[in-house]
């Protein structure tokens, strides 16, 4: 950031909060005054069906923006749960229209965080209609692997997984016996392994075509 976007930034900031393992960081159908950015920690973003079924829809990590929908529309379509403890910076809704007229190269980023959540849920949606279940859990391991290593994360092979397998198999559209089958074959197939609450990457070239994904380099995420 330029000297001014660095100073328009502190202005904008407002605070920080921190949600506790569990707690609900915005609820479905809730009117929230604040946009977040995840400092640490990580969470789910749900969908509760009238069925009273749950649908996770994607998984929140540091860097994530949370809340713009609600922010644009009025209140929260999904909700967001945090699975570890994790730390938000807070910025006011009513702010964000100030950062599109005064600084227009930060509002690009925050329109970029936008159109890559679209992309993505478009990616789960072609996930969830043309792979099988050991492609899915194969290529949400491998984003999910490739994310966090691209923010530092990594530590010798190894990254954060704080999430329980229904976590996954709910994401994916699978059942937990079968996601649990799928992981432990990954494991003995040497691409993967799932222990202590860390996901190790064996084989990353072997894992990413099985997910049918290229090796291309992930894009350089603006964080707000």
């Amino acid at each position: 950031m330029t000297d001014a976007e660095l100073a328009f930034q502190r202005r904008f900031k407002a605070g920080e909060r921190v949600i506790p393992a569990g707690g609900d960081i915005i609820l479905q159908g809730q009117k929230s005054s604040s946009l977040y950015t995840v400092l640490s920690g990580m969470a789910v973003r749900s969908v509760m069906l009238e069925s009273g079924q749950r649908q996770v829809i994607s998984f929140v990590f540091p860097g994530d923006l949370i809340g713009l929908q609600s922010g644009i529309m009025g209140e929260a379509q999904h909700s967001v749960t945090a699975v570890t403890e994790t730390v938000l910076c807070t910025f006011p809704r009513d702010r964000v229209w100030k950062l599109f007229r005064n600084q227009p190269a930060r509002a690009y980023d925050l329109t970029w965080i936008a159109a890559m959540e679209e992309h993505f849920l478009g990616e789960t949606v072609a996930t969830l209609g043309q792979r099988d279940a050991t492609q899915r859990i194969a290529w949400a391991l491998v984003r999910i692997w490739r994310r966090l290593v691209a923010i530092g994360m990594d530590d010798g092979g190894s990254v954060p997984f704080p999430f329980r397998q229904q976590d996954l198999s709910d994401a994916l559209g699978l059942s937990v016996v079968h996601t649990n089958r799928v992981i432990v074959a990954l494991r003995s197939d040497g691409l993967a392994r799932i222990a202590g609450r860390r996901l190790e990457m064996l084989d990353h070239a072997r894992l990413s075509r099985l997910a049918l994904m290229d090796m291309e380099k992930e894009d350089v995420r603006p964080i707000l």
